[in-house]
């Protein structure tokens, strides 16, 4: 039985790694501004998103309500296909919650129809990463019950590690205390951060220095990676492109004919961690 894949733009899909995936658009304001980004990296201006934190813009993100999921998974359903959700994770966003009640409605109605909401215990390419893998599943024409429990099974090993430049927009959400915040400000201390188990978002090293905390990045993609020749790496940066184009050369000496790709940090997750953000997504033995 073939099934459609569905993502939002926290997946930070380019447009070729998207195909056999809809994105559900996400919401956000700039400055009271309402926006909508639709998934559509390759045309975000990032820059002047990025810009606009740097110099105080105050951003404030949505989840995906329950509405908003079914009005994109109801008609799928009455064309006699299932539905796999790929979710970015439960421990920080209410969408999740909202999509699995979402789910559960719906297959009350359509009792012959399978919806099955991954909780990716990530963001970004954390969940980016696992719909790439569920449109490979589509196109080898793998029924959606089983694609589910493939998918449910990779979770844990979709790692997730990334270091951000100013602790402060942690700060705004609760993530480090502002003591914390002042401190490793003044010290130049950089936390290396990862997606744990659970998906929620800890630190697992700190390091002086930005040139420090990329080396602290490779060295977990080299402890981690997964000695295989499906392992893709995945990098993503809050306007940091050298940053970025750094650490894939460092991973580069490490695996060297890995493919890997490079792109700007979407807006949304993008709005909590800030400009200098530099992310790195693959696949390991645990995360």
């Amino acid at each position: 039985m073939s099934f459609v894949v569905f993502a939002d733009g926290s997946a930070n899909l380019p447009k070729q790694l998207s195909e056999g995936i809809s994105l559900i658009p996400l919401d956000y304001t700039v400055d009271g501004q309402a926006m909508t980004y639709r998934g559509d990296i390759d045309s975000f201006d990032a820059h002047a998103y990025y810009e606009k934190l740097r110099t105080g813009s105050v951003i404030r993100t949505t989840l995906i309500n329950m509405h908003c999921f079914m009005s994109h998974f109801a008609p799928v359903l009455k064309n006699g296909l299932d539905v796999i959700y790929i979710s970015m994770s439960s421990a920080i966003s209410g969408t999740f919650n909202a999509a699995r009640n979402a789910a559960e409605e719906l297959m009350e109605q359509f009792k012959d129809r399978f919806v099955h909401i991954v909780d990716s215990r990530g963001c970004g390419f954390g969940n980016g990463i696992l719909a790439i893998r569920a449109a490979a599943l589509w196109r080898q024409g793998i029924d959606a019950r089983d694609a589910a429990t493939i998918l449910d099974t990779q979770v844990p090993h979709t790692c997730q590690y990334f270091t951000v430049d100013d602790l402060n927009f942690l700060k705004k959400t609760g993530r480090v205390s502002g003591i914390t915040a002042k401190i490793a400000t003044v010290l130049d201390i950089k936390p290396i951060l990862f997606g744990a188990e659970d998906g929620q978002i800890i630190s697992c090293a700190k390091v002086r220095g930005r040139k420090q905390s990329i080396a602290a990045l490779a060295k977990k993609y080299d402890e981690k990676r997964v000695r295989s020749g499906e392992q893709q790496v995945f990098i993503s940066h809050g306007d940091c492109l050298q940053d970025a184009e750094t650490l894939s050369a460092l991973i580069r000496k490490i695996t060297p004919d890995v493919p890997i790709t490079i792109c700007q940090h979407e807006p949304v997750s993008g709005s909590h961690v800030g400009p200098g953000m530099l992310g790195l997504f693959f696949t390991g033995k645990e995360r």
